[in-house]
């Protein structure tokens, strides 16, 4: 008689030898949960870590800044050197026009050099060359956006102007909309398109009447976010719109901006006006985040509504 194979003391195929493996299984298993468990537990560490330190910084600068949020806050100029009181109304205008003067010029820029870059160009050199140059431009420090506007427009043509400003800022925004709307895009699936250009649409139409309106919740949250980056930049107005400390409505001479306001009040050796920074501060977090949720709220309206 043959004799059974054995797995130490135990035949193998035995009650013993099943019991052992199913024993062994259960080890692994409960092993790789405890695994998942502790990546997750880590994960989520990370995560609320994260968030943590958004919350701080959110606090810690609405409680510095809630004491200098009155009426003449926000309808005053600032006071002279030294005088307690005043405001950055004339701040507020002069950042509210060189936004949507540089959204202006860099929404339609942006958006069309995406759309290119998606559609039209996915595999062309040229394509290849124009995405390298925009991702080179997104990377650059404001600083040297700053530096050449100043040499290129503020030293030949306008001096310190809103007019500069407005053009540093749309510089800014240009290659973050171009990106990111490009990458939305790309969201779109390729049936799709094959779909609607079977039915023999232009392909031109395809893109703006089918491709575009399938994620325009997305495209005008990456136009929002980059009027959110460029809002928030002080280097390149410090060199191009350079700031005023009264109301202006003319882009042909230097404005105000909050960034700049905030500069000016927190290097100050006042006491008032470093309150009147973190207030500044304050509304400007406040502003980008009512407009973030307004357009994320409103797109799901509109989505759902289609």
């Amino acid at each position: 008689m043959a004799q059974a194979t054995t797995f130490g003391n135990v035949a193998i195929g035995s009650a013993e030898h099943k019991q052992i493996l199913i024993n062994a299984e259960e080890v692994r298993f409960q092993r790789r949960k405890l695994t998942g468990r502790l990546i997750v537990g880590l994960l989520a560490t990370l995560t609320g870590l994260a968030v943590a330190i958004l919350f701080i910084i959110i606090g810690y600068t609405v409680v510095s800044g809630i004491g200098g949020i009155n009426l003449a806050f926000f309808t005053e100029i600032p006071k002279p050197i030294g005088t307690v009181g005043g405001g950055i109304a004339q701040a507020i205008v002069g950042s509210f026009l060189m936004l949507i003067v540089g959204a202006v010029i860099a929404v339609p820029l942006g958006l069309l050099t995406a759309i290119y870059l998606s559609e039209y160009g996915r595999k062309s050199r040229l394509a290849g060359y124009i995405r390298f140059a925009v991702e080179l431009l997104a990377s650059l420090p404001s600083i040297v956006i700053g530096i050449f506007v100043w040499a290129l427009i503020v030293r030949t043509l306008t001096g310190f102007s809103g007019w500069a400003g407005a053009i540093a800022l749309a510089v800014i925004m240009i290659p973050i909309i171009a990106r990111s709307v490009e990458e939305i895009l790309r969201l779109v699936p390729d049936s799709l398109r094959e779909a609607a250009m079977a039915l023999g649409v232009p392909r031109w139409r395809v893109t703006l009447q089918v491709v575009v309106p399938s994620v325009l919740p997305g495209i005008l949250t990456g136009v929002v976010l980059a009027i959110a980056r460029a809002a928030g930049e002080t280097a390149p107005l410090l060199l191009t719109s350079l700031g005023n400390q009264f109301f202006n409505y003319d882009l042909g001479k230097p404005m105000a901006a909050i960034p700049l306001q905030i500069y000016n009040y927190a290097t100050s050796p006042y006491p008032d006006w470093h309150t009147k920074s973190w207030a500044a501060t304050m509304v400007l977090v406040i502003v980008v985040a009512f407009f973030s949720a307004a357009v994320r709220f409103s797109m799901r309206k509109f989505r759902y509504a289609r």
